[in-house]
């Protein structure tokens, strides 16, 4: 049943329903398809509007911040690995400082004391290789370490020239003369006779990715350091070698900690966070993909699409279901509203019918009056004259004219008493004569196709209150449409019964075509006729279910096709007062 009425939310009555009745009052007052289709946009888009927009707002708010959050979380590990870096630099750098301070020239060309303070060097901060002692003129005058470089000649070096000028310097990684990747850490020092020589330690670059691996990275981060020229000093992921250049553009020098956003059509987007190590020629670099940081908002955004296409749903269902119940609710009402001018109408062609064959049934009864009169005085001269008197044929032919005359007189008297009753008036009614005034109507109709009627109403009934016009109107309608389904021969029953003491049942019975299953919900619909192709308006069942709803009874039928077909109505004995309800009863659909 919930699925059903569900169902008529989205297919509403009036979009199934046929528009094709002609005449002046059939018009609805709106196109119901065009007007809830506007219903449903104008009220869908007023409340779907506002929520895309909120959503967009809202969606633009938190990509911004989690984009801000990304940079910043960058930002931050880029200043923890600078800080980490520059205090493993500084820390050797120190330590080279006060060996250099704490031993005279003489005592550090004692290979032994030399090996000392290496050990120690390697036991206290580790990562040194080896340690060495450069006279002014570029020779190595003391070494202690794994390589044969006791007597090297470092005058054309790079960073001894360095050292000397700056009097500390950090070189690049090289590969030197034991072509193993490592940096130079040298102080130039005097000496007691006025000299100076250069002492310097050499650092294995393990440690400093060592230093490099242990920043917490996304998945697929990669933390670097190159030189000045973009040159790796440490392997990245992707470039394995070291002595590479990078794909990466070099940034601008800069004291701080920087992050920008890059796009490239290899790597796509990317966040680069860098920072230059102080007395050093080394630049820190830290590269994330965009998409991999900005994973947690996709997922969040898939969510919101999910959440928004779910609220656009519901939004629809309950605006197509709010459009088509007021739309629906405007639809009946204009229904009413026809169905009472279509009524209106039809009840004054009746009182015009009845009061033409009123006129008409007294300005016969004038000259049948006349007739009757002059066919008595030519029979009674016919009856007095010994010519005539004899004459059975020409007497036969007056009596003719007198039972014609008195036929007419009859059914003049029967569309007055009709007329009579059309106006709306409860009175005592006796229900077999009721249905002897309507058979007097069509007994002809019924002579001429051969149709047998039959009538049964006991004597038990009683008279009773009601209105007698619309009794003689139910009759007519039902009565009509059994002879429209009846073809030559058939019979129709009508019989009254008395049940439960204060109701009335009476039944129409005909043995005609019968009703197919398909049109028998909508019979008492307005405007509904399997005969409009005939003539048939659609509106005899419909009225009749109205007057048996205002007369306080109901109305039921059955049919099969091929068999025939029963009307049903069942009056009360006594005329209910007249309540609003029952005047804002109508006929079903």
């Amino acid at each position: 049943m919930e699925i059903k009425r569900s169902f008529k939310l989205f297919f509403p009555v009036f979009r199934r329903q046929d528009d094709a009745s002609p005449g002046r009052y059939d018009r609805y007052m709106f196109n119901y398809g065009r007007l809830w289709k506007s219903a449903v946009m104008l009220t869908g888009l007023s409340a779907i509007i506002p929520l895309l927009l909120v959503s967009w707002v809202d969606f633009n708010v938190t990509q911004r911040a989690v984009e801000s959050e990304s940079l910043a979380r960058t930002s931050r590990t880029v200043s923890n690995a600078k800080r980490t870096i520059a205090a493993f630099l500084a820390k050797r750098k120190a330590a080279l400082d006060f060996i250099a301070n704490d031993n005279s020239y003489e005592r550090l060309l004692d290979s032994g004391r030399l090996t000392r303070l290496l050990d120690n060097l390697r036991l206290a901060i580790g990562g040194v290789t080896d340690i060495g002692v450069i006279d002014a003129s570029g020779n190595q005058v003391a070494y202690s370490g794994p390589y044969p470089l006791a007597g090297k000649d470092y005058s054309n070096q790079q960073w001894f020239q360095e050292a000397i000028n700056r009097g500390m310097f950090i070189s690049e990684v090289f590969m030197g003369f034991r072509n193993e990747p490592h940096f130079v850490i040298a102080v130039r020092h005097g000496n007691s006779d006025q000299g100076f020589f250069v002492l310097r330690i050499s650092i294995d670059t393990g440690r400093l990715n060592e230093q490099l691996s242990g920043f917490e990275l996304s998945e697929k981060g990669n933390a670097f350091i190159v030189n000045t020229q973009g040159i790796l000093q440490t392997p990245s992921r992707g470039h394995e070698k070291m002595f590479e250049k990078i794909e990466f553009p070099i940034p601008v020098y800069s004291d701080k900690t920087e992050v920008v956003q890059y796009h490239s059509s290899a790597e796509g987007e990317y966040i680069l966070g860098y920072a230059y190590i102080p007395d050093s020629p080394f630049i820190l670099m830290i590269v994330s993909k965009t998409g991999e940081l900005m994973e947690s908002w996709h997922r969040t955004r898939i969510e919101m699409l999910v959440y928004l296409l779910g609220g656009i749903v519901i939004v629809l269902f309950a605006v197509t279901g709010f459009a088509t119940y007021f739309v629906n609710r405007i639809y009946i009402a204009d229904q009413r509203r026809i169905r009472s001018l279509h009524q209106v109408e039809y009840a004054n062609k009746l009182a015009s019918i009845g009061r033409l064959a009123a006129g008409v049934a007294h300005e016969i009864n004038n000259p049948l009056a006349v007739i009757n009169e002059k066919a008595g005085l030519i029979k009674d001269i016919f009856q007095f004259t010994e010519k005539y008197s004899g004459d059975a044929k020409l007497i036969g032919l007056v009596d003719s004219i007198h039972d014609s005359v008195t036929r007419c007189g009859k059914i003049t008297k029967q569309l007055l008493s009709f007329a009579r009753h059309m106006d709306t008036s409860v009175q005592p009614v006796d229900i077999k004569a009721v249905i002897s005034d309507v058979l007097g109507f069509l007994g002809k109709e019924a002579e001429y196709r051969n149709i047998t009627i039959s009538v049964d109403v006991p004597p038990d009934i009683p008279r009773f209150e009601s209105d007698r016009g619309k009794l003689q109107q139910i009759l007519l309608n039902l009565i009509n449409n059994s002879f429209a389904a009846l073809s030559e021969g058939g019979t129709l029953y009508i019989s009254a019964k008395r049940i439960a003491d204060q109701m009335l049942r009476l039944q129409v019975k005909d043995t005609g075509c019968g009703i197919p299953d398909k049109d028998i919900k909508r019979i008492f619909e307005p405007f509904f006729s399997t005969k409009a192709q005939s003539g048939g308006t659609g509106l005899g069942l419909s009225i009749t279910y109205s007057l048996t709803q205002e007369l306080g009874g109901s109305i039921d039928v059955e049919s099969r096709v091929g068999v025939g077909t029963t009307f049903t109505i069942t009056l009360p004995l006594t005329p209910r007062p007249e309540t609003k309800e029952n005047n804002d009863e109508t006929a079903p659909g």
